[in-house]
């Protein structure tokens, strides 16, 4: 399989910590020219450096993904910088909420369909017409296996990932003969900053959430992130329209 990225370019968002730093990391490592994109710039900065002493090259863009002057300001960024985009990694999501649907606000809905959802639209509408114009690429979206199925008392978060999976195989499908090809990548509990956090906030989560992964552990961002490459990489031409779950066989059961 062949996993050759030299000289091409990919695009992160949500770089700053967590997956997106990890694959912006692993994208970086491979010979890629990487575009970072987050709302945080100091955490964005932070992956910056880390590409940067490791002897890989990148830019750093600030966003805010529900903007859509902002997303085609980053766009018009790559663009100047490394004159194309091959890749791109649509990772910027939240994850706020925590009850029962009856429970939930307004506020809630909107902020995590703003950035989980329209986020990604937008991403995905103007990284489509970059990738029309120079003739193909390969998009990945961040879901989650709340969005292949059922997550109580994250009812928002839940409806917002099987959103962005129709998006995903919808774009899939409608550019499928452009050489576009649109995928998504489904975690289940991976070991990122907000994990810990809640681990911290409550000693018995990581028993729990341990136990309910048939592999006996949570995921790490390198294996999504591995998993986010090999959607990309020539290995993979012939796959699109995917929600590739990354669960330690959370959805098998």
């Amino acid at each position: 399989m062949s996993m050759s990225f030299s000289g091409q370019v990919a695009l992160v968002t949500g770089a700053g910590a967590g997956i997106g730093r990890a694959t912006a990391l692993a994208f970086a490592a491979e010979g890629l020219q990487v575009v970072l994109a987050d709302l945080d710039e100091g955490a964005g900065e932070g992956t910056l450096q880390l590409i940067q002493q490791a002897g890989g090259e990148a830019i750093f863009v600030r966003c805010d993904v529900t903007r859509e002057a902002e997303v085609k300001a980053l766009m018009d960024a790559t663009l100047a910088a490394y004159g194309r985009l091959d890749y791109a990694f649509n990772n910027a999501g939240i994850e706020i909420e925590q009850g029962r649907l009856a429970e939930g606000s307004e506020a809630q809905f909107d902020a995590i369909m703003g950035v989980n959802v329209k986020g990604v639209w937008l991403c995905m509408k103007h990284q489509i017409a970059l990738l029309l114009a120079q003739g193909g690429g390969a998009i990945v979206n961040t879901a989650s296996v709340a969005g292949l199925g059922a997550a109580p008392k994250m009812s928002i978060y839940s409806a917002s990932k099987h959103a962005v999976i129709g998006l995903t195989k919808s774009a899939a499908i409608e550019y499928a003969k452009k050489k576009i090809r649109v995928n998504a990548v489904c975690p289940a509990v991976i070991d990122t900053p907000m994990y810990r956090r809640a681990c911290e906030a409550d000693p018995k989560t990581a028993e729990f959430v341990a136990g309910i992964h048939p592999v006996g552990r949570i995921g790490t961002v390198e294996e999504v992130a591995s998993a986010v490459l090999y959607l990309c990489c020539d290995g993979a031409s012939f796959t699109t329209g995917q929600a590739l779950a990354v669960d330690g066989g959370v959805t098998a059961m």
